[in-house]
């Protein structure tokens, strides 16, 4: 029996490599709805070829479109934010894809996990904001989420058939981003168009701003907490810019796990839809022979603070994670319009983390309401 899909932000780089992988998957896959935030017409031709039950487009005068163009295939519209989490509620799936970007994401995680519905989860903000609250609703629903990050599903992968009490750490790779070897004193003169030639992955402009500042190796690191439920002196970082070992897991023993493969995010997709199997693929193959060699680093901490900033969240917890999350991602906004500079990033950051009114436990309204005050706070800085 096919296994009933939602996908969230279906038109993004996520929702589109999610697509190509159920095209591969044939009848193993059935897409029961869509989501978009504004591009209704790659929505319209998504929808005209997999037929989905309904979609929801979050932008109103966008869903008014695809309503009409859509009018009489019996696809059903939502529309604006109302709709999207309607979709994200539903119980009639069996596993929902979260691929959207930013923020906006971590409703619709609570939401499906509150439902008992199976998580795919591209959107590492979900967790880095509400992961005490979805830690709960898993507790009470058993709700998994499948990590979609090709670092988290690497440790995943690592840990099958593990026990907890053997590790002795994890270790997330990351590339180091376009700026590993550039002269620090150079940072603030970064430009958009530099920080969005990441060398090894083709990602959206948020996810791509955040590799050049490595906050989201940060963002990693909170994720990967929840996750795999370890202590943040249990989770380190490694630069390692071929991006072909994934992430590894050390065990106490001495022995060390890694997950290889072509930087793809096809495969780390597949293995969320597919677990616990690795079903055949035709995606490229990792041909050890012409690697040549695999090189390792230590991050930078002076260059890169915001893996520190993201680290003092973690120890910190409470609401510190939220807004860190969402300053970061305000932040990289204003970069991106050319309002900051690159090395403001971290530093507007670190104000709203330090100047919130902090919250032991923070509830979803709570979460809502600080998203709001830090979206002011970060705007307003200068």
């Amino acid at each position: 029996m096919a296994k009933r899909l939602s996908i969230l932000g279906s038109t993004g780089s996520i929702g589109v490599n999610t697509l190509q992988v159920v095209d591969m998957l044939g009848d193993e896959i059935n897409v029961c709805y869509l989501s978009a935030n504004q591009n209704g017409d790659l929505l319209i031709k998504q929808a005209r070829t997999y037929h989905p039950e309904a979609v929801a487009v979050v932008d109103p005068e966008v869903a008014r479109s695809v309503e009409k163009t859509l009018s009489g295939e019996g696809i059903s519209v939502l529309k604006g934010r109302e709709g999207l989490l309607e979709l994200a509620a539903r119980t009639d799936v069996d596993i929902m894809l979260n691929g959207l970007v930013g923020s906006a994401g971590m409703e619709p995680t609570l939401l499906a996990v509150n439902a008992g519905i199976d998580v795919a989860l591209s959107n590492k903000e979900s967790l880095v904001m509400a992961g005490e609250l979805i830690a709960r609703a898993q507790a009470e629903t058993g709700a998994d989420i499948f990590p979609v990050d090709s670092e988290h599903s690497a440790i995943w992968q690592c840990l099958a058939g593990e026990e907890k009490e053997d590790v002795r750490r994890i270790i997330l790779t990351g590339s180091g981003g376009p700026f590993r070897t550039r002269e620090a004193e150079t940072f603030s003169e970064i430009t958009v168009a530099e920080a969005l030639r990441h060398p090894n992955w083709n990602m959206g402009k948020k996810i791509t701003i955040d590799s050049a500042t490595m906050m989201n190796k940060g963002l990693e690191v909170i994720e990967a907490h929840w996750l795999f439920r370890l202590p943040p002196d249990q989770i380190d970082i490694v630069v390692h810019p071929q991006s072909i070992i994934h992430s590894a897991v050390e065990f106490k023993d001495g022995s060390v796990k890694a997950q290889m493969g072509v930087p793809d995010m096809k495969i780390p997709i597949q293995y969320a839809l597919t677990y616990p199997r690795h079903v055949e693929s035709n995606w490229e193959r990792l041909d050890l022979v012409k690697l040549g060699k695999l090189t390792f680093e230590t991050p930078d901490m002076n260059r890169f603070p915001a893996i520190g900033l993201a680290y003092e969240a973690l120890r910190k917890g409470g609401s510190t994670p939220a807004v860190l999350n969402v300053a970061n991602e305000q932040a990289v906004y204003r970069f991106i319009k050319n309002e900051i500079l690159f090395t403001d990033i971290p530093k507007i950051i670190q104000a709203a983390c330090d100047q919130h009114e902090w919250i032991k436990h923070p509830k979803l309204e709570d979460l809502i309401q600080l998203e709001e005050w830090t979206k002011s706070f970060v705007n307003l800085y200068n």
